[in-house]
Order: C-alpha cells, then sequence, then structure tokens
C-alpha cells in the first residue's frame, strides 16, 4: 500500500509513522508513506496558499490552485484508488470502512487547514470525505495520523498475530470484551476463574457474553435492532 499525506505541517505528523507497528510495516515495505508540503505548490514565492473567503466571515480558506498542483503531479506518477479529505463535516469514520479501506493499493489523503479548502476542491477531486468525531480540530493531520494507523494495522503481516484484529472493538458491531494477564491475582483482585480453566468454547462464550453487555451498558447504539415477528405485530 502507499499513502500520500497533503499537509501544510506534515512535520506535525511524521512521528506517528517513526515508531511501533506503523514503523516496522514501512521497514517490512509493507506500506510506503510520502508526505507533500503544500507550499511547495504556491501560488508566488511568498509560499501563499490561502486567502479570506469569499462572502466575508472569519478564517482563511486554502486555495484551489495549490491543491490542484499537487494532486495533479501525484495523479500524473500513478493512478489512485482514493482522494480522501479529512474533516470533521464528513461521514464518521468506523471499523467498516478501515476494514475496506485496508484493501486498497493506494490513496491520497489531504489535510484540511485553517478554516478549510475551497469547495471546488471537494467537488472536482474529492473521492471519499473523512470525520474521524463530532468535534473540530486546528488541522487536519492529527486526524490522518489516526486514520492511517487504523489502516495500515489491518494490512496482512503487519501484526505479529493477524488474528489479533479479528478480535478488536467494533469488528462485530460490539465493544470488545475484559482482558487480563498475568498475575492471576492482585491485592486481592482476581482474574475470573473461566479464563483460566483451559476450557476454550467457555471461555469464547464468556467473552462472547462480556462483549454483549459491554455494549449493552457503553454503546447501545451499536446493536441492531431486532425485528418484531409476525406474532408480535399481531399481539
Amino acid at each position: 500500500m502507499r499513502i500520500d499525506i497533503i499537509s501544510v505541517l506534515p512535520e506535525l505528523i511524521k512521528s506517528a509513522f517513526e515508531h511501533s507497528i506503523i514503523k516496522r510495516a514501512i521497514d517490512k515495505g509493507l506500506v510506503e508513506v510520502h508526505f507533500h508540503h503544500l507550499r511547495d505548490y504556491a501560488i508566488n514565492k511568498y509560499g501563499k496558499i490561502d486567502d479570506a473567503q469569499y462572502g466575508g466571515g472569519a478564517g482563511m480558506v486554502l486555495m484551489i490552485e495549490p491543491i490542484d498542483k499537487c494532486i495533479r503531479q501525484l495523479k500524473s506518477e500513478r493512478d489512485y484508488d482514493e482522494i480522501i479529505y479529512m474533516t470533521p463535516d464528513a461521514e464518521v469514520f468506523n471499523q467498516q470502512t478501515a476494514n475496506t479501506l485496508s484493501l486498497k493499493e493506494n490513496f491520497i489523503i489531504l489535510c484540511g487547514h485553517y478554516k478549510g479548502i475551497d469547495q471546488r476542491v471537494r467537488d472536482l477531486f474529492i473521492t471519499k470525505e473523512i470525520s474521524i468525531g463530532d468535534f473540530v480540530l486546528s488541522g487536519g493531520e492529527l486526524a490522518a495520523a489516526v486514520f492511517c494507523d487504523s489502516i495500515i494495522r489491518l494490512i496482512p503481516g503487519v501484526l505479529g498475530d493477524e488474528t489479533s484484529a479479528l478480535s478488536d472493538s467494533f469488528q462485530d458491531d460490539l465493544l470488545a470484551p475484559p482482558i487480563y494477564t498475568r498475575p492471576s491475582e492482585y491485592k486481592g483482585e482476581k482474574v475470573p476463574e473461566i479464563l483460566l480453566s483451559g476450557n476454550f468454547p467457555k471461555i469464547e462464550e464468556w467473552r462472547n457474553e462480556k462483549a454483549l453487555e459491554r455494549t449493552k451498558a457503553i454503546r447501545p447504539d451499536l446493536l441492531k435492532p431486532t425485528l418484531p415477528t409476525k406474532k408480535s405485530i399481531k399481539d
């Protein structure tokens, strides 16, 4: 997989790709991440990439010309599966979308900044818009780092145990169950006996029950409503 990130502040997120699991994925050649400084495509020698918005209002807007130049340069070198814009006014990112995007060969990520980007960029170039939550950040860089981490870890060979990702929260529309490790007892707090039993079918049953309990208590919105039976409708 190849990821190209366009940003006003690429230095802000480079460190996220220089450590831990993502770095190992890059070192293994499983993913390439390339950063593109938008000011390299500025409209003048002073590095101008933004301007006041038409119609008045607070906040500067990233201009279409620098973004157009950068995206067209990248597209002249290869085809891209997606051109993604990180913005709070978009569909909220979830595990199912991460699963789908982890199968792509390459994509461009455009990080918004200031007040946002000229709408014509969204109309002409962007194929998918992603929000990481219903809140606003100073720019799309940190959101892009979160977004990339969630996708890269799903690429086969990135995690030491590839089945680990299958038991993550949200993979089956449930939160993950409680997890424990040594010691089996600490200051009177004990690990549930079932986890020490070696009875793996029962352990799996316990985990499923706990996952459902946690989801009902914390994120009931994840649970699909049960359709009423014909009998219940009649009643």
